[in-house]
């Protein structure tokens, strides 16, 4: 059974909180590596659940594309120029697991500086905030 889009936003967005709580303890913890690709997991999953909900007619599913989401987003509501600069995020989809994406190096050695995981947090936290309030304005 097919569910409704309200319901399917939900259950994307809380995996995107869940998910943005558990990459930033990794973050703490120095896991930076796991920590960018789960503030990029956050943020794709956060904009799904709100494209479910905004625009059903959108095949969200066929990117996991942080950027191309934005875009998506942005044909249905402005306010989401506000985050675009998450698109960064894209770049830890694949770096940050495979060793052959970093020729000659291993992504849990290559990503170490906690500069760049805290910027790719709070470009995560800035995504699942707007959508929350956009989320909270349409009683969810």
């Amino acid at each position: 059974m097919k569910k409704q889009p309200d319901e399917e936003a939900l259950r994307w967005f809380t995996q995107a909180k869940d998910e943005f709580e558990d990459a930033d303890e990794l973050r703490k913890r120095g896991r930076f590596y796991l920590a960018l690709f789960h503030f990029q997991q956050a943020t794709e999953k956060a904009l799904k659940a709100y494209l479910y909900l905004r625009a059903e007619s959108i095949e969200v599913f066929r990117t996991h594309s942080v950027g191309d989401l934005v875009e998506m987003a942005l044909e249905v509501d402005r306010d989401f120029k506000k985050i675009a600069a998450a698109k960064k995020l894209d770049k830890y989809y694949i770096l940050t697991r495979y060793p052959n994406g970093l020729p000659g190096g291993v992504p849990s050695r290559y990503f170490d500086d906690p500069g760049e995981a805290e910027e790719a947090m709070l470009l995560a936290r800035n995504v699942v905030k707007l959508v929350e309030s956009k989320m909270n304005a349409a009683s969810l």
